[in-house]
């Protein structure tokens, strides 16, 4: 009974919390990435295993590796900074151009099924559909207030870099016994490696699948391809309905666009197949290798966090999730939550106490 009520009200700390939680979540998953680019370019830069050691030879100096170290930071940086850049420049012009289109595509949305109440006899009120110009302005209203969760996610990730150089000594601190600080950092050291592998792995993917969907909106001629293809290669990290939805965008437009079903259904029939092959069979063989978590357990948690945090809690489900099944499979109270939450019975080495 106690336990329940620990649930219970870890549940309604998360909720009423929302808006100091997701922040927050949005800084540890910017600050992990940046970090996590930087360990990718200091793998291919000179001395990366040498500096791991803690005797240096009289070729390699601390300093000569802490140049590297800098060096690879700045790197990701850039990278990151880059995105942000072509973000800026390109989606968002385009973005801007679709948002003032959308009263022509309400009213061609209200003559298709004006169209199809009279050629198929099917009774669809076009009144009932939502307002595409209000959920325009709600998004910009939105949009708008972001801007100071952005600040504060800014001010976030600018002190767990400031102090990021003392985590050990405060996880030290917290585990003062050996065998519990061990146990601690093989935790933590796996579900950094899980972590990083998901991410590589569904970085990839939702790459692959935009570009092949932008190449093929472009060779169909539709409208705004690099936002579709950006809607799709975001959304392509919520499981299961956010490829759905990412999908339905460009087709519903297509269909409201063209004056015969053509090439909606050229459309369709090639985003559907993009999105069947890379999300439905390739997918399942790299996450397979990957984790090893069950698609049940992926969608409960899903629904789980999107009702808790909305668009934010449905993004970060899956990182949630790994960290949840990683941490379960090394205690003998909760091992069987892990098991719950694999794909087929097996579950992570149970470091010893």
């Amino acid at each position: 009974m106690n336990g329940l009520i620990i649930f219970l009200g870890i549940l309604f700390l998360l909720f009423v919390g929302r808006a100091l939680f997701v922040p927050l979540l949005i800084a540890g998953f910017l600050w992990y990435l940046i970090n996590a680019i930087a360990a990718y370019y200091r793998k291919v830069m000179p001395f990366s295993r040498e500096c791991k050691l803690t005797k240096f030879s009289h070729f390699i100096s601390p300093v000569t590796c802490r140049i590297f170290d800098g060096v690879a930071f700045l790197l990701s940086l850039a990278t990151f900074g880059g995105l942000v850049y072509a973000f800026t420049t390109q989606i968002r012009p385009m973005a801007q151009q679709l948002t003032m289109r959308l009263p022509e595509i309400q009213f061609k949305i209200h003559m298709l099924l004006n169209y199809l109440t009279g050629a198929l006899g099917i009774a669809i009120d076009a009144d009932r559909l939502p307002d595409l110009t209000r959920i325009a302005a709600y998004i910009g209203a939105s949009a708008a207030s972001m801007t100071m969760t952005l600040g504060l996610v800014l001010i976030y990730i600018l002190f767990m870099f400031i102090e990021q150089s003392t985590f050990g000594k405060k996880l030290a601190a917290l585990f003062p016994e050996k065998k519990q600080f061990g146990k601690m950092r093989f935790i933590l050291a796996s579900i950094d490696e899980n972590m990083k592998k998901y991410m590589f792995m569904k970085t990839f993917i939702s790459i692959a699948t935009a570009l092949c969907s932008y190449l093929w909106l472009r060779y169909m001629g539709i409208e705004f391809a690099g936002v579709w293809a950006f809607i799709i290669f975001l959304f392509n990290y919520i499981p299961t309905f956010g490829s759905i939805l990412a999908v339905t965008l460009p087709i519903l437009y297509s269909l409201a666009m063209s004056s015969t079903l053509n090439t909606p259904i050229m459309v369709a029939l090639g985003l559907i197949a993009l999105q069947i092959v890379f999300s439905n069979l390739l997918e399942p063989r790299l996450t397979g290798k990957t984790l090893n978590l069950s698609t049940l357990a992926i969608l409960v948690n899903l629904v789980f966090w999107g009702m808790l945090w909305g668009i934010a809690g449905a993004f970060f489900s899956v990182p949630l999730l790994v960290a949840t099944f990683i941490i379960t499979a090394q205690f003998d109270r909760t091992r069987w939550i892990a098991v719950l939450l694999s794909a087929n019975g097996e579950i992570p080495e149970k470091e010893e106490d």
